[in-house]
């Protein structure tokens, strides 16, 4: 029973290291979101833009909720690592939408 406790525990700690990881590449990408080389150049891309800002909000949100049950240990651990999980795959979606929206306002041409 220790050895299936120590594991999980292993397991939690990998993903909290990978949320701060993500969380510092999304400080980054709102920062360059918000840089002058990343204006707008039509409607869609204003919409983009409105969108990414929200997300990004929305994300840094959840992962000081996230991090606060953690402090306080709120929720049981499989819930709490369900609610990780869909963190992680917003990011995988928010790193997604931020390199199209780099494509459609010309970045990389």
């Amino acid at each position: 029973m220790d050895h299936v406790t120590q594991n999980d525990t292993i397991q939690m700690q990998e993903l909290l290291i990978r949320m701060e990881r993500n969380n510092n590449i999304i400080q980054r990408l709102a920062q360059k979101l918000n840089s002058y080389t990343c204006e707008p150049n039509n409607s869609k891309c204003f919409e983009k833009l409105y969108d990414l800002r929200h997300s990004f909000k929305a994300f840094t949100s959840q992962q000081h909720r996230i991090m606060d049950m953690l402090r306080h240990k709120r929720r049981e651990t499989k819930s709490l690592n369900k609610d990780i999980q869909q963190h992680l795959e917003r990011f995988k979606q928010l790193e997604k939408d931020m390199a199209a929206y780099l494509l459609d306002t010309n970045q990389y041409f």
